[in-house]
């Protein structure tokens, strides 16, 4: 079936008639049609907006998820094209079958997005499409990946260091002063900070780097047309300046319950790392850490006292091996492979090490000359010493903190 869309803009008696006679016309042959009733130019329809309406409209199609919604995507090239393609056709999509395509509302689904770009057009909201080349690119690697974001803000989720940061809705000071600390060193490597605008840790991670000027996200489990909890939104209207909001819910969605584990699987899908910052052994950060895990992410955990009832999750996750251990920043940047910020890094001072053997001394200087990290391989050509030897003098330099190794047994002056 072939659709007609009509831009009628309301303030047109001339266009509302032929309006009118298209829809007769339109009916009388059996066709489906759709109005589009009003944008902020109701005269032009631009391929981009038309494009961005369909993309929108894909998310609201009954039993269309991410992973179908991509399928069709990429089998009919864009969003546009599903919608004019007939079912008959639809069908042959790996996954939709004829009871799927039946209850497909394509209609319906094109009145919301109309809806929905009105109101994104009014609030300044950032439609982000899968395919577009600002998605978190991060998340677009997640199996489950939403089909399409609203952000709201200034930020780039592509940043080369993102970190979410989860924990307990009821912090203590402790959590509070571990997260103030984490915060503070993370801005030496001009890192991106992700959590979920929740009471608590959350919060409480966003406001330090507000008051850092360091940039945050916040992740939601509701549209952008309210803030919950409502306590949180001056923090959420600072984070615009440096950050911003992020949700895969249109306008209108209520913060429901099962609205918030959708919403950890972005929080963890966005980040190089998951941080959590006191849990206990049931709630919604020990989800996000398992979702990492099973996104092939980092985890990390900051431990806490035996007997205490939001450090029990943290404590669980590294007992079982499904987080590291933390202390500070430069553990995580340690295990990451992070370097430090141009601007925060302190004038090099080479230490000089003088209780070092000689073949000690000969593998440091090797590794001193070198600007980037050298391989132990490399090392073993150059100054004709078996790698079991050299192995043996990098583990005691490296306990000295003469050197750090990195991923790939790689190694440079500390």
């Amino acid at each position: 079936m072939i659709s007609w869309v009509i831009v009628q803009p309301f303030t047109d008696q001339a266009t509302s008639d032929q309006t009118f006679f298209a829809k007769k016309i339109c009916k009388d042959a059996h066709l489906n049609i759709f109005c589009i009733r009003t944008f902020a130019h109701p005269h032009i329809c631009t391929s981009t907006t038309m494009s961005q309406l369909h993309q929108i409209a894909l998310s609201f199609v009954n039993n269309i998820g991410p992973t179908l919604g991509r399928s069709l995507t990429s089998y009919f090239g864009d969003a546009e094209t599903v919608f004019k393609t007939p079912k008959s056709k639809l069908v042959k999509v790996p996954g939709i079958g004829e009871k799927t395509a039946a209850a497909l509302n394509f209609d319906i689904a094109l009145q919301k997005a109309e809806a929905e770009m009105r109101y994104v057009e009014k609030n300044n909201i950032t439609v982000i499409f899968y395919t577009d080349a600002q998605y978190p690119k991060r998340l677009k690697n997640c199996v489950d990946a939403p089909l399409l974001l609203y952000s709201k803000g200034n930020t780039d989720f592509n940043n080369k260091r993102v970190v979410s940061i989860v924990g307990t809705r009821n912090a203590t000071e402790y959590g509070k002063d571990l997260c103030r600390q984490l915060v503070e060193e993370l801005k030496d490597y001009d890192a991106l900070v992700v959590s979920g605008l929740a009471l608590g840790i959350d919060v409480a991670a966003h406001k330090e780097c507000v008051k850092s000027n360091l940039a945050t996200v916040g992740v939601l489990g509701h549209g952008l047309d309210r803030i919950y909890p409502a306590a949180n939104r001056p923090t959420a209207d600072k984070m615009l300046q440096n950050g911003g909001l992020l949700t895969e819910y249109p306008s209108g969605t209520i913060p429901d319950r099962e609205n918030f584990p959708q919403r950890n699987r972005i929080v963890a899908g966005i980040a190089d790392a998951t941080v959590v910052i006191e849990a206990g052994i049931k709630g919604g950060a020990l989800i996000t850490a398992e979702i990492a895990n099973s996104y092939n992410r980092d985890v990390f955990a900051f431990p806490g006292r035996v007997d205490d009832a939001y450090s029990e999750g943290c404590n669980f996750l590294i007992r079982n091996h499904k987080a590291g251990l933390l202390t500070c920043a430069a553990d995580l940047a340690y295990s990451m492979g992070w370097e430090r910020s141009e601007e925060s890094k302190p004038v090099e001072q080479f230490m000089l090490p003088f209780d070092l053997s000689a073949d000690e001394q000969t593998i440091f200087n090797v590794i001193q000359q070198h600007k980037t990290p050298v391989a132990i391989d490399d090392l073993s050509l150059k100054i004709n010493m078996p790698i079991s030897q050299i192995a043996m003098g990098l583990l005691n330099m490296e306990m000295q903190g003469y050197i750090r190794s990195l991923p790939g047994k790689m190694y440079k002056v500390s």
